[in-house]
């Protein structure tokens, strides 16, 4: 063999050791199972952990949240045409109940207790609760117009919902069964993070291009971050999904029509950076070790995929029409 050949042999091992030992951790694992809610078609679009398309299934009219069940068995879609919620087993995929009577569900949370689900009810301007197995309908709380974004504390005392139109959040006492406390915000709030020391809850507010900041021991907003990536005004930047990493360190913002997802330092509230994404990021998740990030792409039809080491979008996935939620299956 000459030296070039075999400097050329040398060359092609060490690209082959150095892609599967950085580019193949960047797209994630192939047992990793994607589903996400297509809200205009009606679908849920499954992908592997590598952005690879491996099928899609009818589910129920215009689904939009989705979630996990207690020890992640099974799983929740709101269907907001339907005036449901679809029950399905994870591993099979498999229908397994219906809770029905449900007005308008959009988004949703599962208390503590892994029985109760607080349910916002966008047509309807309440927020309620049903027991997961029975479908019981056990309480409902007036909110103000368009509740989207639900969120309850760790400990199972508070529930926080944001009311897209009247510009609350408001806060409900869960033992007491009443609303505790409406907390201003800025214009148009959608979605809800609570930082893991439980200290924060940042709240997104789409028409003020910013996040609002509320203490957790007073209720009362304390902060905000604005948001800008270059290149765009003012007006296109439209937050809707947040999501904080498990060490509280960084947050991550869907920008909407800014077509971005900024990265924020949460204890110095820098933005650290503005990853490119596809048209109208509104969908949020991370992988269980946080490697990855899936946005959804409300007006592309697809899922970026994020190697949060490098801040780089990887690719894009198609998938169904007007994408809305994530749900990562990797445990």
């Amino acid at each position: 063999m000459s030296i070039i050949n075999l400097n050329l042999s040398i060359i092609i091992r060490l690209y082959s050791v150095v892609f599967s030992m950085v580019i193949s951790p960047i797209i994630g694992h192939s047992e990793t199972r994607l589903i996400i809610s297509n809200e205009k078609d009606s679908t849920l679009t499954l992908l592997d952990g590598k952005g690879n398309v491996t099928g899609s299934m009818a589910t129920c009219a215009r689904p939009r949240g989705i979630m996990f069940g207690p020890e992640r068995k099974e799983f929740f879609v709101a269907c907001a045409d339907d005036n449901q919620i679809a029950i399905y087993d994870t591993k099979s995929l498999k229908l397994l109940r219906r809770i029905r009577d449900v007005e308008e569900p959009e988004t949703f949370d599962l208390h503590p207790d892994g029985r109760r689900l607080f349910v916002s009810n966008e047509e309807d301007s309440t927020a309620s609760v049903y027991d997961i197995q029975t479908g019981e309908r056990l309480e409902a709380y007036d909110t103000g117009e368009e509740p989207e974004g639900v969120k309850i504390t760790a400990d199972g005392k508070l529930a926080f919902v944001t009311s897209e139109a009247a510009n609350l959040v408001h806060v409900i006492e869960i033992q007491k069964n009443e609303i505790l406390k409406d907390i201003q915000v800025n214009q148009r709030p959608r979605r809800l993070a609570l930082t893991p020391d439980g200290k924060e809850m940042w709240v997104t507010a789409e028409l003020a291009g910013m996040v609002d900041i509320i203490d957790m021991e007073t209720l009362t907003v304390k902060g905000d971050i604005q948001f800008l990536p270059t290149g765009f005004r003012k007006e296109q930047v439209t937050p809707v999904d947040v999501i904080i990493t498990r060490d509280g360190k960084t947050a991550y913002v869907a920008l909407g029509r800014a077509n971005h997802v900024a990265v924020v330092d949460v204890p110095s509230r820098a933005i650290k950076d503005y990853i490119l994404v596809g048209k109208r990021p509104w969908g949020l998740a991370l992988s269980s070790d946080e490697h990855t990030l899936y946005v959804a792409n409300g007006l592309s039809d697809d899922v970026t995929i994020v190697d949060t080491a490098s801040s780089r979008a990887v690719k894009s996935v198609p998938v169904g029409l007007i994408p809305y939620g994530i749900l990562v299956d990797d445990q």
